[in-house]
């Protein structure tokens, strides 16, 4: 499993992934869990209360139905006309940059700075290491998934892409904020 995190605000792309992926067939929460997970590459873990706490406030809002049980004690739930509409919607609009989510890293960077005793490069330091880190076994795992070269993997490949990318951008500003550390340390005369 890669390791990754879900960020902050990303309810809204739960709620539409576990309804894209029942336009495919009824399934229940598990079934959805896993599914998401084999598509994003198990990028970004789903917690099942997570999964089922979401079902619940789509069936609330009437996009999707519970169509009973599988005989094993699951609820299978279906995706309803609105919850089809409100898929399409999601896809066809772009993804909002009006509120970034927050970050973690930034925040804390934001605040070391002015907590007095806070060692901001030995946080750069740490971060780093753990940031390269990611970056091979992200690099790793597309290496070995474009190797199948199945067009299931497709999808895992663009998603551990957009992973690379972050993580490569990460790299280069704490780059960046240890060269800033560097210019308050030493202000010019």
């Amino acid at each position: 499993m890669l390791c990754g995190f879900l960020p902050s605000g990303s309810a809204m792309s739960i709620r539409h992934s576990l309804l894209a992926l029942l336009q495919d067939r009824p399934r229940y929460g598990y079934q959805l869990r896993t599914e998401f997970e084999d598509r994003t590459g198990a990028s970004w873990p789903l917690n099942i209360g997570q999964v089922y706490t979401t079902l619940d406030r789509l069936e609330r809002d009437g996009l999707v139905q519970k169509d009973g049980g599988d005989g094993d004690g699951h609820i299978i739930y279906s995706i309803t006309p609105a919850g089809r509409t409100e898929v399409r919607e999601w896809f066809a609009l772009p993804v909002s940059r009006a509120n970034p989510p927050r970050n973690e890293l930034a925040i804390k960077l934001a605040l070391g700075l002015t907590i007095p005793g806070t060692d901001v490069g030995a946080i750069i330091q740490a971060q780093r290491a753990v940031s390269i880190r990611a970056l091979q076994e992200y690099t790793k795992s597309r290496r070995d998934t474009a190797a199948l070269q199945r067009p299931a993997d497709t999808a895992r490949v663009l998603v551990l892409d957009s992973l690379i990318f972050q993580t490569e951008a990460e790299v280069r500003w704490l780059d960046l904020c240890e060269a800033r550390l560097m210019q308050l340390s030493n202000p010019p005369a």
